[in-house]
């Protein structure tokens, strides 16, 4: 369950109690509930807080609506458990998913994964644009004035200096209220000095893993990958609650920000796909080649968001 479809399963849950009578009829129906990671002092992966927003509305203590709403949800799949705590934050336990659930998930739905379920100058357009598609990739739209202007000359100039990609991952790697840092280190071929080339160069060890199995015969196959891939997989879960959010803040710097970790991850793990020696490939084997495809195709997918190419070799 990704944050917005728990973020959309909460809305339903207060339809549902509105509709029952758990809830007055004056306490509405928000169009949209913001989930976010649970702060210290919370419980489980989720929270929200909007039992307060509901509650000025309803006439209600935060606590009380809070235990209507938890009510709802009770036995919703994908949610193993909902605790409230404080004055009536809700805090969601979801049921655990394997390393295996997660990759298959990854790989069935490509460079779509996070996506939510269907149910001026150079810079601005850049953002714009990236915040366009991460929105749509959330099922939102309307972008108000973020579309202006014709290009700078100064911004027509790094592109010429820097080319497009590099020019949009600069521009995009703070926040739009924040300068823009155009440095040469944007044109070294060098993982450790530059973040830009980094990830692409992540997504391109991905697809080498896989030529390099194929050559030792054997392919990816879900299944459990250990402790050793923990990093990984924690940024795989984490994509889709940084779309949700970069759409929400409109905010695609969060995007490069989890783009980099994950490429980060996959560079570690990388050395414990494939075997080495005389080992024979095993089935633990298949499982860390099936989780850095999922990480490629992820960094892939990020990256397109961004509206940044992401090569196969480098």
């Amino acid at each position: 369950m990704t944050p917005a479809d728990l973020s959309r399963t909460v809305v339903r849950a207060v339809c549902r109690a509105v509709e029952e009578g758990e809830l007055p009829a004056g306490a509405g129906v928000p169009e949209r509930v913001v989930v976010d990671r649970t702060r210290p002092g919370g419980v489980g992966e989720y929270a929200t807080a909007v039992a307060f927003q509901i509650a000025k509305r309803a006439g209600m203590a935060p606590a009380e609506v809070a235990r209507v709403i938890a009510g709802m949800l009770a036995g919703v799949p994908g949610i193993e458990r909902v605790e409230i705590t404080g004055a009536g934050f809700l805090n969601f336990v979801l049921a655990e998913r394997s390393a295996a659930e997660l990759v298959r998930e990854v790989r069935e739905r490509g460079a779509r994964y996070g996506f939510a379920s269907p149910e001026g100058e150079l810079r601005e357009r850049v953002v714009g644009d990236a915040v366009r598609r991460i929105r749509h990739s959330q099922g939102q739209e309307g972008l108000g004035g973020l579309f202006v202007a014709p290009l700078a000359r100064r911004d027509r100039g790094v592109v010429a200096l820097y080319g497009a990609d590099a020019a949009a991952w600069a521009m995009l790697a703070v926040a739009p209220h924040e300068t823009a840092v155009f440095s040469p280190r944007l044109l070294l071929q060098d993982e450790a000095a530059n973040e830009f080339f980094r990830v692409r160069y992540a997504h391109a060890r991905s697809r080498a893993l896989t030529a390099n199995a194929a050559q030792l015969g054997f392919l990816a196959e879900p299944g459990p990958v250990g402790g050793e891939g923990g990093a990984v997989v924690r940024g795989l879960l984490d994509h889709p609650l940084v779309l949700e959010a970069a759409a929400h803040h409109r905010a695609p710097e969060r995007v490069v920000r989890h783009l980099v970790g994950l490429a980060d991850a996959l560079l570690d793990f990388q050395y414990r796909v494939l075997p080495k020696g005389d080992e024979k490939p095993s089935a633990a084997h298949r499982a860390r080649l099936a989780l850095a495809e999922a990480a490629g195709t992820v960094l892939a997918g990020g990256l397109a968001l961004l509206g940044i190419d992401a090569p196969d070799c480098l």
